[in-house]
């Protein structure tokens, strides 16, 4: 244990009393938050983003060690275990390392191999091996057989005997760590990665045609991005595509490989014209093509998958996190339309708490067309219920319903309404999933499932973390070929970002539903049904040691959640900051200095900016606590998200067909990838900002200029509206590109369900967006 602490800190780049200190807290049942926010003395002040990675790493190396114990006993047990190997067992920093050194004592089935040396042809294959001086022929003629053996074994020729004694030299060498790790690495850092479509599947069919960039695509395999890889694989996986390592450079005709040539090299062996050279060049020939060649490249594919998967979990996660922490619009009336055309808009409102107070179904569009009818009732719901946002779902006829509510906004101008709602276009990723599951039939049972999805949009937009929460990540819609990538390692990721993110805003612990307070530090579904139950059987907490009369929560499940929940209104004053109930003592001390009452104190920068952290520590205590504390005095129950804010469109753009190549228009960016953005600009199609277009500097990653939710600026530089591709820029100094062809960009419809790739673009924008193969959610 205390080397894996080492490693760790050494990798954090932390001291290891830090580490110790942060795993003793994770294994006695700690959590990230919890340790990020009220443990600062004891891990030395690590961050919630390095204890997210101590914690992977952690699980890794434990892993690893679980796995190097097994090692050790099993070749122990064999009676092979030397000094040496278990000093390179022990010394393996890797899970491959690891199986590489245990691969020829590993139980394997009876190869051809085995079958030689039982056959007595293992010292004829070592004699040839040390002394190439020998003649094969001659050397081999001891050992043939006279009549096949009782298992099989044929080795009444000379041929058979070379070819047994082959095997035994090609798997000994193919189970050699020193020999394959080299060439691993080789293949790692100079090998291709060659795709070709399969010749049986017709490039004109549009499911094949996706993936036209990668018919005939060569490139380096350590620098593929991961969406091409990831794109390349899929098409691999629905037999279109054709993936091979190949070598940087092709052998002529009857020559050795580069990789042979490797292969000698490493094993000390050249060609000297001796009697036995031909006979091993033919062994170093077979190692690598029966032995090794396939072998290295199954594992250098899952090295490239892994890394791709990584990327893309890791894109995901930062595009979820985005989501989640938008700005909120607040404590306001809302009512929510999810827009359809024959089957109708649904309406929904809900009042300020998000309690849905009403509901309605209105046909302005075909086959209907009541539009006086659809704005009468939308205009008595605002009137009736003093609505202050209207929130339109961006799916199917979302600019026409658009257009309805300008109109309906118009209308109540004109006639001198009191109150005027403000119109907002919100993603509707995964209302349909939240419409139908079990928990919207727990929370609205009275509502038909289309109904719901309207409650969603507009709690949504009230307060977009405590409505996403309730619906699974994976089904939010930002993300990178996630259903291709590790389930359970993007299941962990994203319930790691959605804790991180809960527990960073705060809750609110008497209108908080039970999948928001699940997220709570310590807290479980359970214990947040216990909680609802009690505030629905006691009515609202007045203080947080009320927690403690919740069945389920015990002192160690209080101290993980306290702190993260808020009482607005309660019987202690601090109950609505982010300062623990543990931390309580420490501002009564600095009420006492201060000589003033709490009510005196809380959100006075100008008496608390006074005081000096350092008068306030004690044993338990010290600086960076009172720190914290000193700031959620100053600003109690402080929102970390931004102020809200909504795009607004250009209403004389409706569709794809009203662009022009150098329009500047406002845009919402729905979805972060390494090469762009997507800017949803109002048109049913979202846009791509290739990284090249981000900034007037050269950008590695677009996450380093924008994030999900971010409202920007954008050119139109090119158009093609039968592709229904659209590239944009945020360098408003950009030239406009033409306005149809094969240089335009594809657009998804909606955050993280772009197109699939599709022919070759002659641009940057395009290239990336056409090898951008399955970018959907």
């Amino acid at each position: 244990m205390t080397t894996i602490i080492q490693r760790i800190a050494d990798e954090l780049g932390v001291r290891a009393a830090q580490v110790q200190a942060a795993v003793d807290l994770l294994d006695g049942g700690a959590t990230v938050p919890f340790i990020a926010r009220y443990r600062k003395e004891a891990t030395g002040g690590l961050d919630d983003a390095q204890l997210r990675q101590l914690e992977q790493r952690l699980l890794y190396l434990r892993e690893l060690e679980e796995r190097r114990a097994t090692i050790l006993r099993s070749i122990e047990e064999q009676g092979k275990l030397t000094p040496a190997l278990r000093a390179a067992i022990e010394a393996a920093a890797t899970k491959q390392d690891l199986e590489d050194l245990y691969l020829p004592y590993k139980p394997k089935r009876r190869t051809k191999a085995q079958i030689a040396r039982e056959a007595g042809l293992e010292p004829l294959a070592d004699a040839l091996w040390a002394d190439p001086t020998l003649d094969p022929q001659v050397a081999a003629q001891p050992y043939v057989k006279p009549a096949v053996g009782e298992d099989g074994s044929d080795f009444t020729t000379v041929a058979a005997v070379l070819d047994g004694a082959r095997d035994i030299l090609a798997e000994r060498w193919a189970e050699d760590a020193a020999l394959v790790q080299p060439m691993r690495e080789w293949l790692w850092r100079e090998g291709l990665l060659r795709s070709r479509r399969i010749e049986s599947r017709n490039p004109d069919d549009p499911e094949v045609a996706k993936f036209r960039d990668y018919f005939e695509h060569d490139e380096p395999i350590a620098r593929v991005p991961s969406h091409r890889a990831l794109a390349m694989f899929r098409g691999r996986a629905q037999e279109i595509l054709d993936l091979r390592l190949v070598q940087p450079q092709e052998a002529p005709p009857g020559q050795p490989s580069l990789a042979e040539g490797r292969l000698a090299q490493l094993l000390g062996w050249s060609h000297q014209g001796r009697a036995a050279d031909d006979w091993l060049r033919r062994c170093v020939a077979w190692t690598w093509r029966v032995k090794l060649s396939l072998s290295i490249e199954r594992e250098l594919f899952a090295r490239l998958r892994e890394a791709a998967e990584a990327v893309a979990i890791q894109v995901f996660g930062a595009n979820v996190r985005d989501l989640l922490l938008a700005a909120p619009a607040g404590a306001r009336p809302t009512m929510g339309l999810d827009p359809g055309i024959r089957t109708g808009v649904k309406v929904a409102v809900v009042d300020a708490t998000g309690k849905v107070v009403d509901t309605a179904t209105v046909y302005p569009f075909e086959p209907r067309r009541d539009v006086e009818g659809a704005l009468a009732t939308l205009a008595a719901l605002v009137q009736r219920h003093q609505v202050e946002l209207i929130a339109i779902g961006n799916g199917t006829a979302s600019r026409e319903t658009d257009r309805l509510v300008a109109e309906l906004l118009q209308r109540l101008r004109a006639a001198g309404a009191s109150l005027v709602p403000q119109k907002v276009v919100v993603s509707e990723a995964g209302a349909s999933v939240y419409s139908a599951s079990e928990l919207a039939s727990a929370e609205l049972p009275e509502l038909d499932v289309s109904l719901r999805g309207a409650v969603s949009i507009a709690r949504r937009l009230q307060d977009p973390l405590a409505e996403l929460v309730k619906i699974d990540p994976k089904s939010i819609g930002v993300g990178q070929y996630q259903h291709d990538v590790d389930q359970t390692a993007l299941a962990r990721t994203l319930d790691a970002v959605v804790e991180d993110c809960v527990n960073a805003v705060g809750v609110d612990l008497n209108t908080a539903s039970a999948p928001l307070l699940a997220r709570v530090s310590g807290l479980t579904p359970t214990t947040a049904r216990a909680v609802v139950r009690w505030r629905d059987a006691n009515g609202a907490f007045r203080s947080r040691q009320q927690l403690l009369q919740v069945t389920g929560i015990g002192p160690k499940t209080f101290e993980q959640c306290a702190g993260f929940l808020r009482i607005r209104g309660g019987e202690q004053p601090l109950d609505m900051t982010g300062v623990h109930p543990e931390a309580y003592p420490v501002v009564e001390r600095i009420l006492r200095a201060a000589g003033q009452p709490i009510e005196a104190v809380m959100g006075k920068p100008d008496v608390l900016r006074r005081l000096r952290p350092e008068d306030y520590t004690d044993e338990r205590f010290g600086v960076p606590t009172v720190r914290d504390i000193l700031a959620e005095l100053e600003k109690p129950g402080r929102d970390p998200r931004p102020a809200f804010r909504v795009a607004r469109f250009d209403d004389a753009v409706q569709a794809i067909e009203d662009l022009r190549p150098g329009m500047v228009l406002e845009g919402t960016v729905t979805n972060v990838a390494q090469f762009g953005a997507f800017v949803d600009i109002g048109v049913h199609q979202d846009g791509l900002v290739h990284v090249s277009q981000l900034a007037n500097r050269y950008v590695a990653d677009a996450r380093e200029v924008v994030k999900a939710g971010d409202i920007v600026r954008v050119k139109v530089l090119e158009v093609d509206v039968p592709r229904r591709r659209i590239g944009l820029s945020m360098r408003l100094d950009a030239q406009p590109g033409p306005a149809t062809g094969r240089s335009a960009v594809p657009a998804g419809r909606g955050p993280g369900r772009a197109r699939e790739a599709a022919p070759a673009p002659a641009t940057a924008m395009a290239s990336a967006f056409a090898k951008l193969q399955g970018w959907r959610s």
